[in-house]
């Protein structure tokens, strides 16, 4: 399982990646500031699997590993939080 993990972790990363060009996509024809939040999101969703891809996982300082996806839910809870005061508005 150890020599398909890093190729699973670049698949994942791959299509985080995709996913953001699709929400950068959106941004474009609609402008709504919702559609960069998300794009930005997965990107970061993308940063964190390639660092689990090519970074070591185990050790005491792996925690890092974590921190683009906690800016990427961040990221998430910031386009509602946006999207729902500009709706109020």
């Amino acid at each position: 399982m150890s020599d398909v993990a890093p190729f699973l972790h670049g698949a994942v990363t791959l299509g985080c990646f995709a996913v953001g060009l699709k929400f950068l996509k959106f941004w474009k024809l609609s402008r709504d500031r919702f559609f960069l939040w998300f794009a930005a999101a997965f990107w970061a969703f993308a940063v964190g699997w390639a660092l689990r891809a090519f970074g070591p996982i185990s050790g005491d300082h792996a925690y890092y590993i974590y921190v683009p996806r906690l800016a990427a839910f961040l990221l998430i809870l910031a386009a509602i939080v946006d999207k729902n005061r500009r709706a109020a508005s």
